[in-house]
């Protein structure tokens, strides 16, 4: 699908405010509501935004412990992968998974309740293929720079 600046200007709106009217959206990027909700509806529809999702202020929530975890794999066959990632997909606290290059294999993002319980999503990891996945744990003590969207206008040609 080409973009043009409007959809965008669309895009990038939403990705900071997905609360926004309708009306607020067509004011801010110059449509009428109704060819505003067209656009979204056609941006929807291309699969280039969706789903929507609140951003939980999870230390304001509760008590929490996040891991980033880095994985190797003994085995790189596409077979392993695939075990090793259905056993990821199967704990609800790994809350982002990637395939990399590099080092290691694979960066888990874990948000467990506390170290306890990512002892035991860390035994269920290393037991979903024994001998065969090397974890590094690394407990993450502050964020400096949470993730509020993507720099649209840095990677889109435009």
């Amino acid at each position: 699908m080409q973009l043009d600046k409007i959809s965008r200007n669309i895009l990038s709106t939403l990705q900071r405010d997905a609360r926004i009217t309708n009306q607020d959206l067509a004011d801010k990027v110059g449509l009428s509501p109704s060819s505003c909700l067209n656009r979204v509806r056609k941006l929807e529809q291309a699969g280039l935004i969706g789903p929507y999702l609140g951003t939980v202020n999870l230390p304001e929530l509760c008590r929490t412990v996040t891991v980033i975890a880095t994985v190797s794999l003994k085995d790189q066959s596409t077979e392993t992968f695939r075990a090793f990632q259905h056993a990821v997909d199967a704990v609800p606290e790994v809350v982002e998974s990637y395939t990399v290059s590099g080092t290691f294999d694979l960066f888990l993002r874990i948000v467990a309740p506390d170290m306890l319980r990512y002892n035991e999503i860390n035994d269920h990891l290393l037991d979903a293929l024994p001998g065969m996945v090397n974890i590094s744990s690394h407990v993450v003590l502050s964020t400096g720079k949470p993730f509020r969207g993507y720099p649209l206008d840095q990677l889109i040609d435009g």
